[in-house]
């Protein structure tokens, strides 16, 4: 009999943890980061770092645009916690990360001439027409 009811709370307990999970809530985030300088040692060491960090689901860092895309449970971490944790890798002295507006600059055919990308920046010719572009002309 004493044998039953311990079975018995034991599964009692593991029903209502089981049923008390909260959902996943899935956020995705774009991380803009700076102090990169290789790939193997800087890019895909920060994304070993956010693999392994409670919350997150899925994370690629791309060294070439120095971005991070990280996907996350907003449950459990903030778009503000991990980039405090990008910037608190190596000492916090290497890295700053802020988030990163997705919208890319795209040239219309107002402009003239094509707009360059040059070090992960976009650099209007002299005669480019566009709005964006007409207080940055060389």
């Amino acid at each position: 009999m004493k044998i039953q009811k311990q079975v018995f709370t034991i599964i009692l307990a593991s029903i209502l943890l089981i049923g008390c999970a909260k959902e996943v809530q899935k956020e995705n985030v774009e991380l803009a980061i700076s102090g990169m300088t290789c790939e193997i040692g800087c890019a895909k060491t920060i994304q070993a770092k956010l693999s392994k960090k409670e919350g997150v689901l899925e994370a690629k860092v791309v060294f070439k645009d120095s971005i991070a895309n990280i996907e996350f449970d907003a449950n459990t971490t903030s778009k503000k916690d991990l980039i405090a944790f990008v910037e608190g890798i190596a000492g916090g002295e290497l890295y700053k990360a802020s988030e990163s507006s997705s919208k890319k600059h795209e040239c219309s055919e107002n402009c003239t001439e094509k707009c360059e990308m040059s070090e992960n920046k976009m650099e209007c010719k002299k005669d480019c027409k566009m709005a964006s572009c007409k207080d940055k002309k060389a």
